[in-house]
């Protein structure tokens, strides 16, 4: 299986590092109701790093350039790609005539039926999951391509939007809508077929964007099918492809005509499934369905082994009860939930989701139809026709097989876990009360919409509100043969029960539909899904996956829409509740599948989890090392403040070089009037009082080489950095889950168990050690010395001339290290590969062999590799490069305990002599220090001290006033703690 290799290739590219004009945007707002989340933010930046490399690292644009440049840039990325792994033959093998034909119009250098893919070359892939907001990722890329056009960074090439239905096409003009509401730079709309006009009337103000549905462009005009070389405008198209690429071969006529129209611009293509492998390895940003779920944006996945077999269209024979009891299981579950929820909302009202019961059929409108056999056996249980025995089985197998804690989906490591008393108490009487909305057994009547052809309510004549709702395309079948002789309401409110779904006030737990409506719709509702007589050809797979990705999502706290645990950690919900409700949430963070095939529902979300990993993918976890039970490892946590830089005593110094100062001087003396500043920034008056005071002081200026020349983006950099509210030490905290690399070490390899085997023998070197020393003199020495011999604190292993070594160092928080010294190592990753890392791990384990090393005169010492990328022990800072707090996370950090004195120290052994790691120090003390020594700070009897040391490449570059923080060797290291 191809890896995405293209987010390999740009994830050592620092975003921060970027040029300011590439750096700098807004990236989480979209609107009022909508800000971009941490992934979507990701997947932004990962597309602009490809852009910068593309337009400015290759060959820098310059404004009315050749085309011709664009044949060199696509020849250097091309050869990046080879650099980097890409030895697959991607060239198009053109068998088909009339794509010869087509391709060699604009592509002369078609020889041998071959056309080199180093011509399709200027494009990325965005692999993410259903339900991830892949169209809000759209719109802000759309909105940054259009400031990158204004700042002169990029072709001012036009935008075209392609998707493949009319629905998508409705959904991307209503988030355009509700991004213009809230964005003064408004984006405009247009149908591809109005091109001519737009371009010969263009808008004063905003951004004018072309759309169109995919499958009617062609080479050809007819209705609606439009002839592609009338819009070509020598291919200067940045195109973006929602699904667009659906049904579509190697050599479809329309996937050429997409990179024929963006070959000079750029081909940007989403999807939540991808097939075709040059998809995949220039996918920039990979974030599909199990990777949604594992980063915990996602309910746990569960798909139960109890199957929907007696709705089968086949010959086997189930009876009545059979038929009820696979029902009354799915209304179980739902109960079975809504207790919990139930609890929850006693402790905090606005918590979580009302559950929901999803069922999703093939069959709709012929006899015996799918959703009618399952309607009937839901009428059943509503008015009254239960057996209490069939209930009372129905819940033994449940607990048979959920007391057993299957495995979720994609999560090894979380179980799915049920309450078994409250599982077993579940009556016939809560099943109406949580699942019907009633305390009686009653007949069902309907509730219909005139103005509504899609939709049928039904509630029980015992209860007031309506308790499930028919969604599908067309009911008046329904009412013709399948409703006669039931009591109708017809109601005239003006939103139909679908649309207030997701509303406080629905009160609706079952919803029953066709494939109709799972695109464009998600909820956080659904707790159990009930997928009846939906297999596995390629449709099937598709609305499999994107109804689960529909369902999947999860938002214990309006706003914030990632599971409790990950909020808890993420500080953003209070210990008290947290600790009121830890233990009932599990039961809503679950979606409960069942399907008529239960293994074929299994192979098509395998398939994905398998589609997404890198050829074979495996994960190991190394141990913590068990001489730090009991020991007291602290780090130091933060708050977000309240008092932006505008208001606080001691000013942060806006970083500006003297060219970009006095252009920002002569703004300030030719706007006079403060009423431009405010209108054109929209800004505040005290932030226009605050740049005219600076400008004339020019105390809160720090001069600096970098200069951006555009003066629109300096005044707002500004403005922003005003804005900017720092984080403060807020305490300490044992340490918990704030290092965690080493369980999750990936390695691509089909067969680990040789690494395995090595890590199991370093990691019990220790133990065999002691248990050899207590046999000394108790067996013959020849007998002593071969079992000393074979304990081995080190051993190595090799995999494509890249090699690894496997070794217990002393005192580090988990074993054994993991060590290369190979940068570029590709089967593994979250090891210490960097040289300025491996050679402090060296220069530790020698000193260490001293005699009079100084670690001997703590009580007791630790410390840890730190990764970046997958750690939370940082010291937050000022970064100017994007005007914003960032996390500088050193390399390693270590604990040391001397009597009631202890030491955090933080070390970072490729810190530079440079202004980036001034910053880093400087914020170090604004946090741990005060006038020049380290702020002690009492934790239960300790008397706890902070440190930063960095080590420099050249010591005498060092400016005077850092020179403290900066060691030569470990013993200078530890000489500066006592």
């Amino acid at each position: 299986m191809l890896e995405a290799l293209l987010q390999d290739m740009i994830e050592n590219i620092q975003f921060e590092d970027l040029p300011v004009t590439w750096n700098t945007f807004d990236f989480e707002g979209f609107s009022e109701s909508k800000t971009l989340w941490d992934y979507q933010q990701n997947a932004v930046r990962n597309a602009i790093k490809v852009l910068w490399k593309y337009f400015e690292d290759f060959v820098d644009y310059q404004n009315n350039e050749s085309l011709e440049m664009n044949k060199v840039r696509k020849e250097k990325l091309f050869n990046w790609y080879k650099d980097n792994g890409l030895d697959s033959d991607f060239d198009f093998k053109l068998t088909n005539k009339s794509n010869y034909k087509l391709l060699a119009e604009y592509y002369p250098q078609v020889d041998d039926n071959r056309l080199s893919y180093e011509n399709f070359i200027n494009r990325m892939s965005f692999w993410m999951a259903t339900g991830s907001g892949k169209t809000l990722v759209i719109i802000k890329l759309i909105q940054i391509l259009s400031e990158l056009i204004n700042r002169k960074e990029i072709p001012p090439h036009d935008i075209l939007v392609l998707t493949h239905r009319d629905d998508l096409i409705e959904q991307l003009k209503k988030h355009v809508d509700e991004f213009n509401r809230s964005n003064e730079n408004n984006i405009y709309l247009h149908e591809l077929k109005e091109y001519s006009e737009i371009k010969r009337d263009p808008k004063l103000f905003g951004t004018s964007i072309f759309y169109y549905r995919s499958d009617n462009l062609s080479d050809e005009q007819k209705d609606k099918i439009i002839d592609f070389k009338n819009y070509d405008n020598d291919g200067k198209w940045y195109i973006f492809l929602d699904e667009a690429h659906k049904g579509d071969k190697e050599d479809s006529k329309r996937q050429h005509i997409y990179s024929i129209m963006s070959r000079n611009g750029f081909l940007f293509n989403s999807s939540a499934t991808f097939i075709d492998p040059r998809d995949i390895v220039t996918c920039a940003y990979e974030f599909n369905l199990s990777s949604f779920i594992n980063a915990g944006y996602g309910k746990h996945l569960s798909i139960l082994k109890q199957e929907i077999r007696v709705f089968k269209n086949d010959k086997e024979d189930y009876n009545k009860e059979e038929k009820q009891k696979i029902v009354l299981k799915s209304l179980i579950l739902l109960t079975y939930v809504k207790k919990f929820y139930e609890e929850i909302t006693r402790i905090q009202a606005d918590l979580y989701h009302k559950p929901l019961l999803l069922t999703l059929v093939n069959s709709v409108n012929i006899k015996d139809a799918d959703l009618k056999l399952f309607f009937r056996e839901l009428e059943k249980v509503a008015v009254g026709e239960i057996d209490l025995e069939i209930l009372k089985v129905a819940i033994e197998e449940l607990w048979e097989e959920l007391r057993k804690e299957p495995p979720c989906m994609f999560e090894k490591d979380q179980k799915i876990k049920i309450e078994e008393s409250t599982l077993k108490s579940i009556t016939k009487e809560e099943i109406l009360k949580y699942v019907f909305n009633s305390t009686v057994h009653g007949e069902i009547e309907i509730i219909i919409r005139q103005s509504n052809n899609q939709e049928l309510a039904f509630k029980l004549k015992t209860s007031d509100t309506p308790f499930a709702l028919i969604k599908i395309g067309n009911i008046s079948e329904w009412l013709k043969s399948e409703l006669v002789g039931y009591e109708f309401q017809e109601r005239y409110e003006g939103e139909s029960y679908f649309e207030n779904l997701n509303k406080e006030e629905s009160d609706i737990s079952i919803l029953m539909g066709s494939r109709s409506f799972y695109e464009g719709w998600d909820s956080n509702r659904p707790n159990v899904i009930n997928f009846i007589n939906i297999g596995t050809d390629k449709s099937a797979k598709k609305f499999i996956l994107q109804s689960i990705g529909r369902g999947v999502r999860i938002e214990p706290i309006r706003n914030k829409r990632k599971r409790i645990l990950q909020l808890y950690n993420a500080k953003e919900i209070d210990q008290e509740v947290f600790d009121a409700i830890k233990n009932k949430v599990l039961p809503i963070e679950i979606l409960f599948i069942f399907g008529t095939n239960r293994k074929a529902l299994e192979t098509v979300v395998q398939e994905l989890e398998q589609e997404r990993k890198k050829d074979g993918e495996n994960q190991l976890t190394l141990f913590e090392n068990d001489k730090i039970k009991k020991k007291d490892l602290l780090v130091p946590i933060y708050k977000q403040s309240k008092v932006p830089i505008l208001e606080r005593k001691e000013q942060i110094k806006f970083e500006i070089s003297s060219e970009d100062l006095e252009l920002l001087s002569k703004l300030g003396e030719f706007i006079t009037d403060d009423r431009v500043f405010l209108m054109r920034y929209e800004t505040e008056p005290k932030k226009i009082k605050f740049l005219r005071g600076s400008l004339k002081e020019r105390s809160n200026f720090n001069i600096k080489e970098k200069t951006i020349k555009n003066v629109d983006l300096l005044v707002q950099r500004f403005f922003n950095y005003l804005n900017l509210a720092p984080k403060d030490f807020q305490g300490l905290k044992e340490l918990d889950e704030e290092i965690k690399h080493f369980k999750e070490i990936r390695v691509y390899l089909k067969n680990i168990y040789e690494i395995q085997n090595k890590i199991e023998k370093v990691k019990n070197s220790t133990k065999f050690m002691k248990e050899v020393e207590e046999q000394y003199g108790k067996i013959p020495l020849e007998e002593y010395l071969k079992k000393v011999k074979s304990i081995s604190e080190e051993e190595e292993f090799e995999s494509g001339g890249q090699r690894i070594k496997i070794k217990y160092v002393p005192n580090h928080y988990y074993v054994p290290l993991i060590l290369s010294e190979d940068e570029k190592i590709k089967y593994i990753n979250h090891i210490i590969k960097v040289p300025s890392e491996l050679k402090f791990i060296s220069d530790l384990e020698n000193y260490l062999k001293r005699e009079d090393n100084k670690f001997e005169e703590f009580d007791w010492w630790f410390f840890s590799k730190l990764d970046e990328s997958l750690d939370e022990i940082y010291i937050p800072y000022y970064n100017p490069n994007i005007n914003k707090m960032s996390r500088f996370y050193p390399d390693f950090i270590f604990w040391l305990k001397r009597r009631n004195d202890y030491y955090i120290l933080f070390v970072d052994p490729k810190g530079t002599e440079h202004s980036s790691a001034y910053r880093k120090i400087d914020w170090y003390k604004k946090l741990f220090e005060e006038n020049d020594k380290e702020k002690v700070f009492e934790y239960n009897e300790f008397n706890v001290k902070i440190k930063l040391l960095m080590k420099p490449e050249d010591p005498a570059k060092v400016l005077s006033e850092y020179k403290k923080y900066w060691f030569d060797d470990i013993e200078n290291m530890l000489n500066s703690l006592i």
